[in-house]
This record gives C-alpha cells, sequence and structure tokens, in this order.
C-alpha cells in the first residue's frame, strides 16, 4: 500500500481545526512526559480509561453495564447482567487488548477487529454486509449507506488513503472515522468499529491514545455526534466531523486523573469491605497514625477513591472506610495464586 491513492475524501481544513490539532499535540506532548515519569502509576490510570473507552463506546449502543460491571468483568469476575452485554463487555476488552498487533490501512486487521468485537452477536462477524443499511440516530435514519456490492471497493479506498495520506493523524483520523461510518460497512457493529478504529490510527500516533476515554465524551454528546455526522453529510463535507472529533479528543485528554502514589495503591489493596482507621493501619503494618493520615488517608479521600461510611460526622467512633467505584477501578488486580 505504498503507492499514492487516486481517492481523495471530501474534507476542507478550517482555522478551528488547525487550532484544535495544535492544542491537542502540545498538550499530548506533556503527557507524555508525564506518562513517561509516572512509571507504574500510568499503568493504574491506563486501566481506569479502558474502562471507561468501553463503557462510552458500548453505552452509545444501548449497553446498560456500569464502569464497576465492567471493571469486574475484567477481572474475571461473574457479573449478574443480561448475557448478550456481559458478551459485548467482554469482546470489546478482548479488542483493546490487541491494539499493538493491528495496522491501521489492514483490511485484514480491520475484519478480525470486527470478528471479535461481534463475535456471538451476530452471524456475519468478521465480514461486509450483503444487505442494505442506514446510519442510525435513535429510531431515525440520517443516512442510507451505499448498496452492499460497493462496500468492498469503497473501503478498499479508504484503507488506501489512510495508509498513504499526508494529513494529520488528529485529521486523518477523524476523516477516516466519518467515511466509514457513510460506509457502514458491516450489517451492525459500524459504529463502534468506527470510534475503535480511529483510536487505532491515533494510538499508532501516540500509544497513550490507546486508552483516552473519547468514548465516554461521545456518549455524553450523542446528539452532537449525530448532528455533526448528518452537517457533513449535507455539506459533503467532513470538516463539521473532523471538528466535532477533535473537540471531544481534546476535552477527553483535559479531563482530570486521580494522582495515586505508591502508599494510596497500598491503601487500597488493603481496604477489604468496610474497615475502621485501625483495622487499615494493622492491615497495612503501620503505627504512626499521623504519617498514615497524611500519606494514605486524606489523599484517598481527597481523589474520591475511598468514602466515609457516616460522613457526616468525619470523626465519629463508628467511622469505617470503603472503596467507591473510582476506588475499585484502580485498585490493581490481584494475582491469581
Amino acid at each position: 500500500m505504498s503507492a499514492k491513492s487516486n481517492y481523495q475524501p471530501p474534507y476542507t481544513i478550517t482555522p478551528e481545526i488547525l487550532n484544535l490539532t495544535a492544542a491537542i499535540s502540545e498538550i499530548m506532548g506533556r503527557l507524555t512526559v508525564i506518562s513517561d515519569q509516572a512509571g507504574g502509576g500510568a499503568l493504574q490510570l491506563r486501566r481506569i480509561n479502558q474502562v471507561r473507552t468501553i463503557h462510552g463506546s458500548l453505552a452509545i449502543e444501548g449497553n446498560t453495564l456500569s464502569e464497576a460491571q465492567i471493571t469486574a468483568i475484567l477481572e474475571g469476575k461473574r457479573v449478574i447482567a443480561p448475557p448478550r452485554e456481559v458478551q459485548e463487555v467482554k469482546n470489546a476488552i478482548a479488542v483493546y487488548n490487541r491494539f499493538e498487533n493491528w495496522k491501521s490501512h489492514s483490511e485484514r486487521d480491520l475484519l478480525e477487529a470486527h470478528r471479535i468485537l461481534m463475535t456471538g452477536l451476530m452471524n456475519d462477524a468478521g465480514r461486509y454486509r450483503l444487505g442494505g443499511v442506514g446510519v442510525m440516530a435513535g429510531k431515525q435514519v440520517i443516512h442510507m449507506a451505499p448498496p452492499a456490492g460497493r462496500v468492498p471497493q469503497l473501503m478498499g479506498n479508504l484503507l488506501r488513503w489512510l495508509a498513504t495520506t499526508d494529513a494529520h493523524p488528529l485529521i486523518a483520523s477523524s476523516i477516516f472515522h466519518y467515511e466509514f461510518e457513510c460506509i457502514h460497512p458491516f450489517s451492525d457493529g459500524n459504529g463502534r468499529m468506527g470510534r475503535l478504529w480511529q483510536s487505532l490510527i491515533l494510538a499508532s500516533w501516540n500509544p497513550l491514545f490507546a486508552n483516552v476515554p473519547v468514548e465516554s465524551l461521545i456518549f455524553e454528546n450523542q446528539r452532537e455526534y449525530y448532528k455533526a455526522i448528518q452537517e457533513s453529510t449535507r455539506q459533503t463535507d467532513s470538516a463539521a466531523f473532523i471538528t466535532f472529533m477533535l473537540r471531544m479528543i481534546l476535552d477527553a485528554i483535559k479531563l482530570p486523573t486521580p494522582q495515586v502514589t505508591p502508599q494510596v495503591v497500598d491503601l487500597l489493596m488493603a481496604l477489604q469491605g468496610e474497615m475502621t482507621r485501625e483495622m487499615l493501619q494493622s492491615a497495612l503494618k503501620l503505627s504512626d497514625r499521623k504519617s498514615f493520615g497524611d500519606r494514605y488517608l486524606k489523599p484517598a479521600l481527597d481523589e474520591g477513591l475511598i468514602e466515609m461510611t457516616v460522613p457526616n460526622k468525619p470523626k465519629s467512633r463508628l467511622q469505617k472506610y470503603r472503596l467507591t467505584n473510582r476506588g475499585f477501578e484502580l485498585r490493581p488486580q490481584k494475582k491469581k495464586s
């Protein structure tokens, strides 16, 4: 795929797109330095963001599982929920764990990703559709996809363009996402595949994007997401969609992340159910009450990783502490013996 593609998706680079691209690039440069310095702590943040990414992408498609339930599935625990929704989560986890093995311009990898993402959910997982489909916003059809017979050629053109384009990855990934949704190459799973593949393109540029929770922000802004698709279709130019996606990416990388010290991680590991301060100090083999409060308890409370069972009376003799959903997500997975 080294030869320049003759196919050129219609798009315009506006001043806003250039400004957003520059802003994202600057922040990602800083985040890369921070990530390199964070070491093990960065792995825990990646895990939180992976859960948020999966939750956001599947919630757009109607999956009702919470981030805590997705975390439990990630840890191999049994979750009481609709089997199809559990399968969707397991598939998404399997897909995101394969990120490093795929090339974004490879049709074979694209089809393999779809097969894993939709296995057990549809009969033709991993194969292009054979019938007509449309892009849906709820129950409303906002775009009728091209006939099934044109899909292989259209996808071939798009992937060749992706392999050879000089467009910045931030822009190219957004163009690919929009064009992919317009082609709608599969009978189901197109939305989550489009979002997945944009993340893959971005991760090829900067590995940190493998776990930037852009999908959670798209979920919170679904109406604008579909509106951007409609506007780009109306104008036969993907600038509106590129702008929307760059805004979502910028917002996602600006999200605050918890400051997790080794001491806080130790506290999260020690906390089982509801425990008193004395029980926690004993579990951690700590005798200095002030040091425990300053280095373990207070930071975990400040970051919302643990909570009091009697929040209105912080000094109550009945006071105990328990993990919040956020703390549960951040707690390292225990190794199985």
